[in-house]
């Protein structure tokens, strides 16, 4: 049966996608593509950062099956 995810657990999964894939780039590079892109702007950096934070807290709850609108399809 194929799973039925909320929209906030699809943004989530995005946003984590996002701040995998920039760690990776910091790791490998030293290239930080969120410094790059809002690197005027700090606060706007923080808040991107914290969004991703968030994102993966919401996805431990997801992944726990706490989550509500994310069941099983019957």
């Amino acid at each position: 049966m194929k799973n039925l995810v909320c929209s906030g657990c699809g943004i989530a999964k995005v946003l984590v996608i996002i701040g995998a894939l920039n760690w990776g780039l910091v790791g490998i590079f030293d290239w930080n593509l969120v410094t790059a892109i809002f690197g005027g702007v700090p606060v706007v950096e923080d808040i991107i950062y914290i969004l991703v934070g968030l994102s993966g807290i919401i996805l431990i709850f997801s992944c726990l099956g706490k989550c509500k609108m994310c069941k099983p399809k019957k």
